[in-house]
């Protein structure tokens, strides 16, 4: 099997199902879709279905997954890809009379030598970097990152919604870390606690969801079991990942409340907004 065809993602029909066990789309060319919503907020109301929706990249969409996204009236998908993801797995497909948002969720130039080691380096150069517990200390730093560094572009999504670009769809590239910060972050807006949203966030360790490993087959080691553990911790959702982002809400910020307010600028009215938009009884 070549590299490009181990990369296309898939969606295995009937391997999983939705919040309320309801099937999931059968997608060929987008990994980790899901529709958020069914999640059930501290007031006693659960997420809308249909107006909150997650995945991977847009960019290996098929014709006929084109067909069933512009199916959900979409009004906005917020890309959280920087420029070396987009050059890697190339641009969003066009869905028409959706807006295609692009904001870059962490420095373009971040990691760019550490990922050309993940793609190319050897054994040794990926023992170096990623054993020991390294690759998932990176991991979870990029997630206190998102909370500490990003809030101008966090709020501005928030913000967005609230003001009611919904049905809305968030991703980046895997779906899972970017894309899952954020979701978090929007779900704390609606009053979902962080048990609902770790659950969540975790169903994106399903085989049928996870991204497909970027690996230089002709690197040393190849995709090898070692390799293939080494890189485990990139390319996986870890409920200590989330927890870090949680945490630093806390450090941070002194709580979701003063978070939302002072970090994202988001109003009271604009939070009621995205609650009325979002939630439903």
């Amino acid at each position: 099997m070549t590299q490009e065809s181990q990369h296309v993602p898939s969606t295995e029909p009937g391997s999983a199902a939705g919040n309320a066990g309801e099937p999931e789309p059968e997608l060929t060319g987008v990994r980790n879709f899901r529709d958020v919503g069914g999640l059930p907020a501290a007031d006693g109301r659960r997420v809308r279905r249909g107006v909150l929706f997650r995945s991977g990249h847009l960019a290996g969409a098929t014709a006929q997954d084109a067909v069933f996204l512009s199916s959900l009236g979409l009004h906005t998908v917020f890309d959280f890809r920087n420029a070396a993801d987009r050059k890697l797995d190339g641009p969003d497909i066009e869905l028409p009379g959706v807006r295609n948002v692009n904001i870059p969720l962490n420095d373009p130039a971040e990691g760019a030598e550490f990922w050309k080691l993940v793609r190319h380096g050897d054994v040794d150069q990926l023992r170096s970097i990623l054993a020991d517990g390294k690759a998932g200390d990176r991991m979870a730093d990029s997630y206190r990152r998102i909370v500490v560094e990003r809030s101008a572009e966090m709020g501005r999504v928030l913000r967005t919604v609230a003001d009611g670009s919904v049905p809305v769809l968030v991703h980046c590239a895997a779906g899972k870390d970017r894309a899952g910060v954020t979701t978090a972050v929007i779900l704390l807006a609606l009053g979902v606690g962080h048990e609902a949203i770790e659950e969540d966030y975790l169903k994106s360790n399903a085989a049928h969801r996870r991204y497909r490993v970027r690996r230089d087959e002709n690197a040393d080691g190849g995709r090898s079991a070692e390799v293939l553990e080494l890189l485990g911790p990139l390319f996986g959702a870890h409920a200590e990942y989330l927890r870090t982002a949680f945490t630093a809400i806390e450090e941070h910020w002194g709580g979701t409340d003063r978070y939302l307010s002072e970090g994202l600028g988001l109003t009271p009215g604009a939070r009621e907004s995205m609650r009325a938009r979002l939630l439903t009884v």
